[in-house]
């Protein structure tokens, strides 16, 4: 075997994808801090119980498990930050009043997430705590818009959906399978993958006011009057409207130009408590960015505290990105000149990028990529343009 190969799904970062995704990393963390998002650095690595909490099954598949050989106690590789930064908002900060916090790191996925997906994303996000009105959820989502914006990356559109149109169609289920965790968990995927044929059969015994209802949520989805549709093909029950309402009040807040709908559209459905929504780019199946409500997991660390956010996946951006402006390198010779040093020095100052050509290397400067280089001319050292060999 040969000792240089890596996990399947698992790759380097090498110098061009590298600085890219150091790029986009640096500009929107100091986006985030323009809007008042604190970072923070959680562990990468914590007690299983810990990373689980309020995760529910699909994290708990998609976490690589060890022991800690110091307790003996199981640990996880996190998949996700979001539980973390709930962790810290509850027990580390303790605030009573709005906070939020914005985050950058590598999660580690058991099973890659889809085709040609890596195992190892670097995930970004932001997330607001202490407050359950709308108004958090419109800020959370403009400051996405406003990132894909930073990173010259516009989406085509952003769908919105909302767990509790499931929820109340769930509590309203007379079957007893189906109301327990792995009839709602098959439910769930079926309903996700809008699976009609199966969602038929599951429902077939359901009372016709909630079967009829399931089966039209698959159809609610695209621009335009899928809301409308949505009150008059589902149940005018009180939850119902309620969540609607809260869709319709959330995406007139928003560029119609982008606003879209998918009312089946689950992801996230464990922990998600409210309005969730997925951006999409142009020619890209997934979506670039995941985000929404999830009171649930403050409360499952035992303090309950509002709660709203989004994250993505920092490589896959950098591939839809345009490539960051960079002026090529300048070529310095290796030299004790003290005249030299300074103008080194003030050229980094302003940004230049100048690498020392070292003794004995003269037939490796082609592959600096430098395009200018240091010459003493008339007494005093000038930046020339360098002539590559052909």
């Amino acid at each position: 075997m040969r000792r240089w190969l890596l996990p399947e799904s698992i790759e380097d970062l090498l110098p061009a994808e590298a600085r890219r995704v150091e790029h986009l990393r640096r500009g929107l963390l100091d986006e985030f801090a323009l809007h008042g998002y604190e970072l923070v650095v959680p562990p990468l690595v914590e007690y299983i119980e810990s990373l689980l909490t309020g995760s529910g099954r699909d994290m708990d598949l998609r976490t690589f498990k060890l022991v800690d050989q110091l307790s003996g106690r199981t640990m996880g590789l996190r998949a996700d930050i979001t539980p973390q930064v709930a962790r810290i908002d509850s027990h580390l900060l303790n605030r009573n009043g709005v906070v939020r916090l914005c985050y950058c790191g590598p999660v580690v996925h058991a099973l890659p997430s889809g085709f040609n997906a890596t195992r190892e994303p670097i995930q970004l996000g932001a997330e607001l705590y202490g407050h359950a009105g709308m108004e958090a959820d419109v800020e959370v989502i403009h400051l996405l818009l406003r990132a894909l914006e930073v990173a010259g990356v516009a989406p085509a559109r952003v769908d919105f959906g909302h767990v509790g149109l499931f929820r109340a169609l769930a509590s309203r289920l007379q079957s007893a399978g189906l109301r327990s965790e792995d009839g709602e968990q098959e439910l769930f995927a079926a309903l996700q993958s809008k699976d009609l044929p199966t969602l038929r059969r599951l429902l077939a015994d359901e009372l016709e006011s909630v079967r009829d209802a399931f089966l039209a949520l698959p159809e609610l989805y695209g621009k335009g009057d899928v809301l409308q549709r949505a009150r008059n093909a589902l149940p005018d029950w009180p939850d119902v409207r309620d969540a609607l309402g809260t869709l319709s009040r959330v995406a007139d807040a928003v560029d119609p130009a982008v606003v879209g709908f998918d009312l089946a559209d689950l992801r996230g459905y464990h922990y998600h408590s409210g309005v969730s929504f997925a951006a999409y780019c142009a020619g890209q199946a997934q979506a670039i960015a995941l985000g929404g409500r999830y009171d649930e997991v403050g409360k499952a660390f035992g303090r309950a505290r509002p709660a709203t956010g989004f994250s993505l996946d920092l490589r896959r951006l950098a591939q839809l990105a345009p490539e960051p402006g960079a002026r090529a390198p300048i070529l310095a010779p290796a030299s004790a000149d003290g005249a030299l040093r300074e103008r080194v020095r003030a050229l980094r100052a302003d940004g230049e990028t100048v690498i020392i050509a070292l003794p004995g290397h003269d037939d490796d400067v082609q592959e600096l990529a430098c395009s200018r280089r240091l010459l003493f001319i008339e007494g005093e050292w000038q930046v020339t343009p360098l002539e590559r060999k052909v």
